[in-house]
């Protein structure tokens, strides 16, 4: 590798770890120039010092079952210092050994015991159990103990979410029952004032078949997001309103723009932040949770994203933007401009080419990219010097099971979907610094984007797009344009 790609790659590596911004869809550094990697988790604001700490499923590549919790921390949500391990499998254990499943992990503070108490479905390798674990530490970074598993209330626990209600200072948790056909539900359960059991049920979702369940509070409504059943696909995620948690519940109604299935993530978390200058609402989704196989468990993406809501019409959506700065202190966010390049004014070489698109920005989309050869260039990109943020906007036709129930069959090639296509970008013609693009799938007609941070040359410079050139000749997805953002600071 050459000293310039090298230097290039150090570059990205310093900006992520400074990062300030918020990214959706990026590949998130802790302050260690590391993946961050806590996947479908929550975060935890500490009742002393007002810092935030995630906790999250452990994943290494290949990994399907338990990894144990690991625990980051943030004064501002985007610059996460990681802390190790916060419940460490343990070889043999009945409950939290490496081969047993430890899923969406949730830590609240116990005035009673004085404590921090760490809650999660447990569950053997096949999901036979459908438990919740319990374990629990003296300081919120931990190691925690394992305390125990029980079914609760003697119902099955399969996706777990954990509100704690900042009015009256009571925790509940939420969990679907199960999809066995006796299942369906999903329980909303409060727990006794040591946060050690649960002890009776407020209200249950009755066979909706949802899972993934979270909640907003704001100072008149509750709002419970939930996600359909659908394996790895992902899905337009619902929310439920409610003027107290005991109900009357709302019909659900989607929260995101239709078939963008909620940006391809799944509700895994929801963050109040109660500012100095207004009260923001943050929705925490997890890519993982809506794309997990054994190849992408471990470089999995988080789509955290501000959630607008009208309390008039008794509803919210959750919007995206590809880049926003979020002030923790005030509550104050506005998303970060960037300069557009157009695929209409965009080259292309070998059998790329411009195909009519209705829904596209210009009527245009670059199609037909595979290879090192069949290839689309975006010229006269202003630089920097330094490492920016490079949003690209695709679509990926592929069909592999659209909707919220599920479908799909298996791939040409004879596998099971991967979810996704992968592209090569090349800035500059410096084809020993190339960058890897994975783009989940869209709906027809449904564009989205995903972003690569790119070290830019002062000036102006050309981004080539390109396939994953191997033995399958793996195509990109279909390039609507392009979005270049400053440097942070």
């Amino acid at each position: 590798m050459s000293f310039r790609a090298t230097l290039s790659q150090v570059l990205l590596a310093v900006a992520t770890v400074s990062a300030k911004w918020i990214v959706p869809g990026a590949r998130w550094r802790d302050t260690e120039g590391n993946f961050v990697n806590a996947h479908a988790g929550g975060v935890t604001v500490d009742h002393e010092t007002g810092k935030f700490w995630w906790f999250g499923e452990y994943k290494i590549e290949g990994q399907e079952e338990g990894g144990g919790v690991s625990v980051y921390s943030s004064e501002d949500l985007a610059t996460w210092e990681h802390h190790g391990m916060a419940l460490e499998p343990i070889k043999g254990h009945p409950y939290i050994s490496p081969e047993h499943i430890i899923q969406r992990p949730k830590v609240v503070y116990s005035r009673g015991a004085s404590k921090y108490h760490m809650w999660w479905h447990a569950d053997n390798s096949t999901y036979g159990w459908l438990l919740q674990g319990l374990a629990q530490s003296d300081n919120i970074i931990g190691p925690y103990s394992f305390v125990g598993a029980t079914s609760p209330l003697g119902n099955w626990s399969q996706d777990f979410g954990l509100f704690a209600d900042y009015k009256d200072g009571r925790s509940y948790a939420m969990y679907s029952n199960g999809d066995r056909r006796e299942g369906r539900d999903v329980y909303l359960t409060s727990y006794n004032e040591n946060i050690t059991n649960l002890t009776e049920v407020v209200h249950r979702f009755d066979k909706y078949d949802l899972e993934a369940p979270t909640i907003i509070q704001t100072e008149q409504s509750y709002f419970a997001f939930m996600s359909h059943k659908t394996g790895y696909r992902p899905n337009n995620v619902v929310a439920f309103r409610a003027d107290s948690l005991s109900g009357p519940w709302s019909q659900p109604f989607i929260v995101a723009p239709l078939n963008t299935r909620t940006f391809n993530s799944q509700s895994g978390f929801s963050l109040r932040i109660n500012g100095t200058e207004k009260t923001t609402y943050l929705y925490l989704g997890d890519q993982a949770c809506a794309h997990w196989d054994s190849n992408s468990l471990w470089e999995s993406r988080y789509i955290w994203l501000p959630i607008e809501i009208d309390e008039d019409k008794k509803s919210l959506e959750v919007v995206w933007h590809d880049i926003y700065d979020l002030n923790v202190k005030t509550g104050e966010w506005k998303p970060i401009e960037g300069e557009t390049y157009y695929g209409k004014d965009a080259t292309t070489q070998g059998d790329a080419y411009k195909q009519e698109a209705v829904r596209t920005n210009d009527g245009i989309i670059l199609t037909n990219i595979y290879g090192n050869a069949s290839t689309v260039t975006f010229n006269n990109i202003t630089g920097t010097g330094k490492p920016q943020w490079v949003s690209f906007y695709y679509q990926n036709t592929d069909d592999m099971g659209f909707g919220d129930q599920p479908g799909g069959s298996p791939n040409r090639f004879g596998g099971t979907w991967q979810l996704r296509r992968i592209a090569s970008v090349v800035v500059n013609d410096d084809v020993e610094n190339i960058e890897t693009l994975y783009q989940r799938d869209t709906h027809k007609g449904i564009i989205l984007s995903t972003p690569l941070l790119l070290n830019l040359e002062e000036g102006k410079n050309t981004i080539t797009i390109g396939g994953l050139h191997n033995e399958l000749d793996v195509k990109s997805a279909d390039i609507d344009r392009i979005v270049v953002f400053p440097p942070e600071g």
